[in-house]
């Protein structure tokens, strides 16, 4: 139940994928998709509305963002029926290795571990630079809209 398309994928093919929208939309592009495994990034930008907050003066993307840019992105691994949506339910082994400020480009890699009854986990990883950000693992559940 792996989801292939032509890559790479526009913010205009995302937008028909997934279901959030500003502010909410953390990514921008998918570069690959194939086999259960899926490359994306999002352009990580100072007019963010977290950053206003999160610092001032030192503005860093909150870690929480990170994790749900890469449940975003491991949506498109995983070929949803229409009228379906996939819902966060636990992440494991989480571990952030370094800050992501404005001006980065977030890389968002995922692998489908497996999809079962409607339960699902992906495992990934954020890079920035070829640096690992942050790696974790992601558990879904798929249900109808």
């Amino acid at each position: 139940m792996t989801q292939t398309f032509d890559a790479p994928l526009d913010i205009q093919g995302v937008l028909t994928r997934l279901p959030h929208r500003f502010p909410f939309l953390l990514v921008d592009r998918v570069l690959s998709c194939g086999e259960g495994q899926v490359h994306a990034f999002k352009n990580v930008s100072i007019n963010e509305p977290f950053f206003q907050g999160h610092f001032p003066g030192e503005p860093v993307m909150p870690g929480v963002l990170i994790i749900e840019a890469l449940a975003q992105a491991s949506m498109f691994g995983i070929d949803l029926e229409p009228g379906s949506i996939a819902y966060l339910v636990g992440i494991e082994g989480v571990r952030i290795k370094r800050k992501v400020v404005p001006g980065d480009q977030l890389h968002l890699h995922a692998k489908l571990d497996y999809l079962r009854r409607g339960l699902g986990k992906t495992t990934c990883r954020a890079e920035v630079d070829g640096q690992l950000v942050c790696e974790a693992q992601i558990l879904f559940a798929l249900a109808k809209a």
